[in-house]
């Protein structure tokens, strides 16, 4: 690592699609008081469609169990910032996700705030496009700031998105719109598959990150695959992000996400346990940088 310190561990987080979707209330409240109980402390609420679950219930409930939340946006086809004629729709869309996120307490909404999953296209003027994501994004951004949001928009990888598949790319996409407001989501997934060097991207993205979701290469659980965890943790470390490490996968019940998802096989030995020994794995390798 290059002049950074290490001083204290990021908070583990975990995201509700581990298990479920679309969350429900009665399904939070089932799950929260276990995800405290092992320790985690954040858990990370999906918004599928603005109603699935009460935010203000939600609050009271995280609060009792002294969890914090993160909030993640949706975006399946038809939610759409460009080359689109649902422009008003996606961006009313994502301010009802910065409101539930200003209820439930989340610094951020993070997600694919661009374009729907799945939808790929030859891009033939790319800074054309970025102009208009930034003009689409802009009135979105500038709500969320008013609020104590951070709209993070997360690069996704080449199958899922044609869009913004790197740090780079989203750095240039997001270029001007204010850093109050705006920021990354960066996916140790997604950055395994499209960054040369992982390391570097996470470095170049620096104070814009805002948001950090983890999982194994393969979706599953962190530090049972290839990637190179102390690295990856030493950057986060040395580009200042000190938001935390929320747990991303998801469950192969719910046939729509696991399409969109590719999930075509269990993950890890059970939900619980992809979840639990994450949250261990991902302790000891934060611990492991204060040595």
């Amino acid at each position: 690592m290059v002049g950074f310190t290490f001083t204290c561990m990021w908070d583990i987080g975990v995201n509700t699609w581990v298990w479920t979707s679309p969350l429900t209330d009665d399904g939070l409240a089932a799950l929260a008081p276990k995800v405290r109980e092992w320790g985690f402390d954040v858990i990370e609420l999906p918004v599928e469609q603005p109603g699935d679950w009460d935010p203000r219930r939600a609050a009271d409930l995280l609060a009792e169990l002294k969890l914090r939340a993160t909030v993640c946006l949706v975006m399946p086809s038809g939610r759409e910032l460009v080359a689109a004629d649902t422009v008003a729709e996606t961006q009313d869309y994502l301010r009802r996700v910065v409101d539930v996120a200003a209820i439930v307490g989340s610094p951020v909404a993070a997600g694919p705030a661009y374009s729907s999953v799945g939808r790929t296209w030859r891009i033939d003027d790319r800074p054309q496009v970025y102009r208009e994501l930034r003009a689409n994004l802009h009135p979105v951004v500038e709500y969320a700031a008013q609020r104590g949001v951070r709209i993070a928009v997360e690069p996704l990888n080449r199958y899922e998105t044609s869009l913004l598949n790197t740090v780079d790319q989203a750095l240039e996409a997001l270029d001007g719109l204010p850093a109050e407001g705006c920021g990354l989501a960066l996916d140790t997934y997604h950055l395994n598959i499209e960054e040369a060097a992982p390391v570097k991207a996470i470095l170049a993205a620096g104070a814009r990150i805002a948001h950090v979701q983890v999982c194994a290469n393969d979706r599953g659980t962190p530090g049972r695959d290839h990637q190179d965890w102390p690295a990856l943790l030493g950057a986060l470390g040395d580009a200042g992000y000190r938001g935390p490490l929320c747990i991303e996968s998801f469950t192969p019940d719910n046939a729509a996400i696991a399409t969109a998802a590719s999930i075509w096989r269990p993950l890890a030995d059970s939900p619980d346990a992809l979840a639990v020994e994450g949250l261990a794995f991902l302790r000891a390798a934060a611990a492991a940088l204060t040595r």
